[in-house]
């Protein structure tokens, strides 16, 4: 039996709303944006997203949502639904999918299947099988490229499910249900990776990982491989928590964990700890809605302080702070090295003489000259560093790649793409 099956929520987007994947027609209460980055940090292992669009212009629009939740969400998504040609593909790929399916009821798509596995891999393609009429066809799919089959009856029976088991294919299976059965029983067959469905409430995926992990089935859930009784706690056998912020390192706020804190804190993925006010255990967020996701739990050397790093959800400190650390007392000026804050500084500069142009600015000069002027000075910066790179000082050589650098993110400020779309990317290869 395979291990760490896939819990994937999935939903369906048409004209910019998030539609419930049982049905295809009813709205879900959060925007969409908000869905998908709720589950991304709620459980999902990744998201599947279909593409209702009906017209192109919808179409376009919809790659653009979707490259916005591959952007703000952590899990991985597969996306696909409206394909007509190989482009369509391409566009979902390069929106930030991991993957894009192809709808086997329509021929053109069956068609596209070889191409599209050749120009992307066939890791990126998958097969999107409407109903079970379409089993005995699976193996010409994977042939064809498709590396995954997503079954997308979401009306499961045992005898779906003994009919999936049949083929040879890895599937991914949908299914609409209100607690573990379903997921459980989809989960035991060897060939089923993930099971796709409609999550609702406050926890998202982490309470039904939690029952199909007590079923014995192997899901991703938080575990500690250091038992609480080996930290060295206080004398209220409390330890320490301090907790950052996942993507910029910043310093939030400090708190504190008992045993059950800890506990909890795995159980849901949200942080929990004990207040020592109250005297009770504190859902941080609980009443605020300003949740923090757990991304790591890590502890020191000496066992007795927890380093948490949270998807903070609005602000962390009770004032309305983003951090609980903003009363600076000393501070000794310096240069900043970090190459990602540095980048993030200066491109915040671009955009900013982008929206509000400075007379003078070179960089205003650029933007009102157009792409051609843009690509002209990128080519001779990418020159520069050649001829520099051929001489023995490497000063030469970082002057010129920190100018190649700056109108680079002119070009990505023109073309709308972040430091963030970049290492993403690169994050995926």
């Amino acid at each position: 039996m395979m291990e760490c099956k896939k819990i994937i929520a999935g939903f369906g987007i048409r004209e910019g709303n998030a539609l419930r994947l049982d049905d295809f027609k009813v709205c879900y209460e959060k925007s969409l944006l908000e869905l998908a980055c709720f589950y991304g940090d709620s459980g999902a292992d990744e998201l599947f997203i279909y593409d209702l669009s009906e017209s192109d212009d919808e179409h376009e629009r919809t790659i653009g949502l979707i490259k916005e939740i591959a952007r703000l969400s952590d899990a991985p998504v597969i996306a696909g639904g409206r394909v007509k040609r190989l482009e369509d593909m391409k566009k979902y790929l390069y929106a930030g999918a991991k993957a894009a399916f192809l709808d086997v009821s329509l021929d053109e798509n069956v068609d596209l299947m070889k191409e599209a596995a050749d120009r992307f891999g066939d890791d990126k393609i998958y097969a999107y099988l409407p109903d079970c009429s379409y089993l005995e066809r699976t193996k010409e799919y994977a042939q064809l490229g498709a590396s995954i089959m997503i079954l997308g009856d979401t009306e499961i029976t045992e005898e779906k499910l003994r009919a999936v088991s049949a083929c040879e294919e890895i599937f991914l299976i949908t299914g609409t249900g209100t607690d573990a059965s379903l997921p459980s029983l989809v989960l035991q067959k060897d060939n089923a990776a993930g099971f796709i469905g409609v999550f609702d409430g406050e926890s998202g995926c982490m309470d039904l990982k939690q029952d199909l992990k007590a079923r014995g089935i192997g899901v991703d859930t938080f575990e500690s491989p250091v038992s609480f009784d080996r930290f060295k706690h206080n004398s209220d056998g409390l330890i320490p928590v301090i907790v950052q912020d996942y993507r910029t390192g910043e310093v939030l706020m400090l708190a504190y964990m008992n045993e059950e804190a800890f506990h909890e804190t795995l159980r849901t993925g949200r942080m929990t700890y004990y207040s020592r006010s109250r005297k009770s255990l504190w859902l941080k967020g609980e009443t605020s809605g300003h949740y923090q996701y757990v991304k790591s739990l890590s502890l020191d050397c000496d066992n007795d302080t927890l380093l948490a790093k949270v998807n903070q959800i609005g602000a962390a400190c009770h004032t309305g702070a983003r951090s609980c650390f903003y009363q600076n007392l000393v501070k000794k000026e310096y240069q900043e090295t970090n190459p990602l804050k540095v980048f993030e500084e200066v491109f915040q500069v671009i955009l900013d003489r982008k929206a509000n142009p400075k007379e003078g600015s070179y960089t205003n000069y650029l933007f009102d000259k157009g792409m051609d002027k843009i690509l002209k000075k990128l080519g001779e910066e990418a020159t520069e560093i050649i001829i520099a790179a051929k001489n023995p000082n490497p000063e030469e050589v970082k002057y010129e790649i920190s100018d190649f650098l700056y109108h680079m993110m002119v070009l990505m400020a023109h073309k709308g793409v972040t430091w963030e779309d970049i290492t993403r990317e690169l994050a995926n290869r």
